[in-house]
C-alpha cells in the first residue's frame, strides 16, 4: 500500500466517524416542546372500545407534533367531575401543562347528578389549572332529554356560560357534526366509532391553536 492510498483510506475513515458523531448527536438532543397539552376527561377522550391509535386524542398529537406540541391523554373512561377534581392536582404537578383541554360531565348528566354540583367542579379544575400557571379550554357536552328537556337544556348552557363568565376557550360541542347520526356510534350508542375520530379533531383544532397564539403571546 502506498501513502496516498493510506492517506485516502485515513480521510475516509475520518470522514466516516464525524459522520457517526453528528448522528450520535443529534439523535441525543430531544426535540423541544413548545406546548403541553393535558387531555383531561373521560371516556369521549380515551377512546372507549376503539384501539387507542385511532382515538382523536392520539390523532390530534400527532397533527400537532411536528409544531413541538406534547399531548398527555389523562382521561379515564366512567370520570365524574368529582372524580377529576380528586386528581387534577397531581396530574398537573406531574406533566405541568401549558394548556388544559378540559372534557368532563357527561358522566354526571347521565347520572342526573345536580348541575350545581357539576359547576362547582368544574369551576374548581379550572382554578386549579390556572394556579399551575395553564390555560384552559372548556369542551362543552350535550345529552338526550333523559331527564327532561330542561335538565339537556340547562346543561347545555352550563359550558358557554361559565366560558363566558370565566373567559375561557371552549369547544362549543365535542360530537358537533356526529351526533345527529347513529351510525356515527357504537352499540351503546354514547361512544363515537373510530371512523368519526379525525371529525372531532376538527371540532377540537381551531380552539386549541387560539390557546397556543395566547399562551405564546404571554410568554
Amino acid at each position: 500500500m502506498n501513502y496516498r492510498s493510506h492517506g485516502c483510506i485515513v480521510k475516509r475513515l475520518f470522514g466516516m466517524a464525524l459522520l457517526a458523531a453528528a448522528l450520535v448527536a443529534g439523535a441525543a438532543e430531544p426535540t423541544k416542546v413548545n406546548e403541553r397539552i393535558l387531555v383531561f376527561g373521560d371516556s369521549l377522550a380515551a377512546a372507549y372500545n376503539i384501539d387507542p391509535k385511532e382515538g382523536w386524542v392520539n390523532l390530534l398529537a400527532d397533527k400537532l407534533r411536528p409544531n413541538g406540541v406534547e399531548i398527555v391523554n389523562a382521561s379515564i373512561s366512567g370520570e365524574t367531575t368529582a372524580g377529576g377534581l380528586s386528581r387534577i392536582r397531581a396530574d398537573l404537578k406531574r406533566h405541568q401543562p401549558t394548556i388544559v383541554l378540559l372534557e368532563l360531565g357527561a358522566n354526571d348528566a347521565l347520572r342526573g347528578l345536580a348541575l350545581k354540583d357539576t359547576r362547582a367542579n368544574l369551576e374548581a379544575i379550572v382554578a386549579a389549572c390556572r394556579s399551575a400557571g395553564a390555560r384552559v379550554i372548556l369542551v362543552g357536552i350535550q345529552i338526550p332529554p333523559n331527564y327532561g328537556p330542561d335538565y339537556a337544556t340547562q346543561f347545555r348552557d352550563l359550558y358557554p356560560q361559565m366560558a363566558a363568565r370565566q373567559k375561557l376557550g371552549l369547544v362549543p360541542f365535542l360530537l358537533e357534526g356526529i351526533a345527529d347520526k347513529m351510525e356515527n356510534f357504537q352499540a351503546d350508542r354514547l361512544h363515537p366509532i373510530a371512523a368519526v375520530q379525525p371529525r372531532i379533531v376538527e371540532n377540537v383544532l381551531p380552539e386549541i391553536r387560539k390557546a397556543m397564539i395566547r399562551t405564546n403571546a404571554h410568554r
